[in-house]
């Protein structure tokens, strides 16, 4: 099999809304426009992946158990409207241990490279933070969109909001071919 484009997805504050520490369906608010932006990739053949830094786990404001049962729901849901996620990649680390997957490091990015055929040149990554973007940058992944009204330098674009960014991406088709 040869090496796919692929989109990468923060999940706070890009799937969901970031009501902060969210761990709990009935906190898990889907952002605007967040399907018809995936399916927009999908139809142009990319593999989606979730990338998201859980550091509630690591500091005690929720258990892996409830991230997991959370995430199956999550997929689930998209499953339903018809989106396949080839993986969710977490870091359960709290900011101190320093370890390998918390972004911007870029651990979870290898271990999807490592499973996954991925072609890291022609791929997007979309996130809401600084450290999203730095992981794009350190993983070799040129095209970036950063979501928010806040500054996140060395993106390729930024946006408003997640429907911004998919009515951006409707008009200009060629983007993500």
């Amino acid at each position: 099999m040869k090496n796919q484009k692929a989109l990468f997805l923060d999940r706070d504050g890009v799937i969901n809304v970031d009501h902060g520490y969210v761990s709990k369906k009935e906190a898990f608010e889907f952002t605007e426009g967040i399907f018809e932006l995936l399916k927009h990739y999908l139809q142009e053949g990319y593999l989606l992946f979730i990338v998201t830094n859980q550091s509630g786990i690591g500091r005690g404001y929720y258990t892996l158990d409830d991230f997991q049962t959370l995430t199956q729901w999550m997929l689930e849901v998209f499953e339903a409207k018809e989106i396949a996620i080839q993986k969710v990649a977490y870091c359960p680390h709290a900011p101190e241990k320093n370890c390998h997957c918390r972004k911007p490091k870029t651990g979870m990015i290898e271990e999807i490279v490592k499973a996954y055929p991925v072609d890291l040149s022609a791929s997007w990554l979309i996130g809401d933070k600084q450290s999203d973007i730095d992981l794009a940058t350190h993983a070799n992944i040129p095209h970036t969109i950063a979501i928010g009204n806040h500054e996140i330098s060395g993106a390729s674009y930024q946006f408003a909001s997640i429907s911004a960014c998919y009515r951006f991406l409707k008009e200009n088709p060629n983007l993500t071919k």
